[in-house]
């Protein structure tokens, strides 16, 4: 299986209310976000690639105009943690995103930190 990946990044808020009120993450804050797209494909096409990276510029046209600088609990119809963020940017990108044949989003990777990620693959998804 080949595979590529590609980084985005932008700026939003949230609060998490479900959490008890002491809870830091249940206070309006903000991150810098970094969404991280993976590709794969188990032949290459053209002269080489599982698929041009400019064939992802819409995922970043759609979080430009979708999550920069807004609060994630104004656009989301779900709690807006990285979990769920990763899930629904999963599916934008298998629904939105025009790939060759035989390719297809494996995976989707959303970190609101440096050091703390979550990612949302379907059932059979391999693992990095």
């Amino acid at each position: 299986m080949h595979r590529i990946s590609k980084t985005f990044q932008f700026e939003a808020a949230h609060r998490l209310a479900t959490l008890p009120p002491e809870h830091k993450c249940s206070h309006r804050h903000g991150h810098s976000y970094t969404v991280q797209v993976v590709v794969a494909a188990e032949r290459l096409t053209g002269p080489g690639f599982v698929v041009d990276f400019g064939e992802l510029r819409p995922l970043r046209r759609y979080l430009a105009e979708t999550f920069d600088h807004r609060d994630l609990n104004d656009v989301l119809d779900v709690e807006p943690t990285s979990e769920n963020l990763a899930h629904h940017l999963f599916h934008w990108c298998a629904e939105h995103l025009v790939l060759p044949k035989g390719a297809h989003v494996e995976r989707v990777r959303v970190s609101e930190t440096a050091s703390t990620w979550a990612e949302y693959a379907p059932d059979g998804g391999t693992v990095w």
